[in-house]
């Protein structure tokens, strides 16, 4: 076999291999988000989950900014999550003291409350599916998905 013919296949096989691996990480992402939606209380929707879990787990301020950055949504798309989000109570959106045209976003302790019950929903589930693939197999397969999530964080 030639070394043309060698790296033509080689070729060949790398983007058959990317090709899957990005068929199944699309597929998953649906798959994800029809369960979570089912699963998720009172009309919650994902993006909503999203956010109060990153405040959350942050426990300070964010900008409207820095929160669509953070979710790679236009300024447009998360100020309406923010705005739905208000709304029901769940955020605390205040001006910035030093430059009025700036806003931050902080949870308010419904929000809090909204976000431990949405948790208490998907984990039964989320649990489920780690029991059945296997502890070790979801183990191997993270540092994988993290390698993948951080190079495609390197296109921002």
């Amino acid at each position: 076999m030639s070394t043309e013919t060698t790296t033509r296949a080689d070729r060949a096989a790398h983007e058959a291999l990317a090709a899957g691996l990005f068929s199944e990480v699309l597929v998953v992402e649906q798959l994800a988000r029809a369960m979570l939606g089912d699963v998720l209380p009172g009309g919650m929707q994902i993006s909503h989950f999203s956010v109060l879990n990153l405040l959350a787990h942050l426990n300070e301020e964010r900008s409207p900014a820095q929160l669509a950055e953070a979710f790679h949504l236009t300024r447009g798309a998360m100020s309406n999550t923010l705005a739905r989000l208000e709304w029901a109570g769940y955020i605390h959106v205040r001006p910035d003291w030093d430059d009025a045209r700036r806003k931050f976003v902080s949870i308010t302790p419904a929000g809090r409350a909204a976000r431990d019950a949405a948790l208490a929903s998907i984990m039964p589930a989320m649990s489920e599916i780690v029991r059945d693939i296997g502890p070790a197999r979801i183990r191997a397969a993270l540092p994988v998905l993290r390698a993948l999530r951080e190079r495609l964080e390197q296109r921002d």
